[in-house]
This record gives structure tokens, sequence and C-alpha cells, in this order.
């Protein structure tokens, strides 16, 4: 289930650090994933937690992605 008020909160604070508002210089911007906005397990080449990922990555969604066996 997604969670959309994590998701746009974190958006609505990336907007404010960008635009160089001094008053919330201080805030803290934390990484999260794009589907589910899941903050932990947080794979920043592809904008997504590790389970979203292998769920994208086994349903073929992710070109390049491939599951490794040795």
């Amino acid at each position: 289930m997604a969670n959309k008020a994590a998701i746009a909160k974190n958006k609505k604070q990336q907007i404010r650090v960008k635009g160089g508002s001094t008053k919330f210089k201080s805030v803290k911007l934390k990484n999260r994933c794009q589907v589910c906005g899941r903050s932990r397990g947080y794979i920043g080449r592809f904008k997504m937690c590790r389970i979203c990922f292998r769920k994208a990555a086994l349903n073929g969604e992710l070109p390049g992605v491939r599951k490794m066996s040795w």
C-alpha cells in the first residue's frame, strides 16, 4: 500500500530546500521510494526501496536487471 502522504511531504521539502528559502534550510531531506514511500532500504540508482526494486526486477520491469545465481 502506498504511503502517499509521506511521498507528498518529501516532495514539498525538496521544493522548499531547492527553492532557497532561508526558513527551511535546516530541513534534512530523507530519500524515499517513489513507489511506496518507504524510507529504509533505499536504492538511489533506481529511486526505489529494496522491496519494490525486487518486485519490479522479478516482473521484468527494470531493463538490464537480472537475478543472479552462482
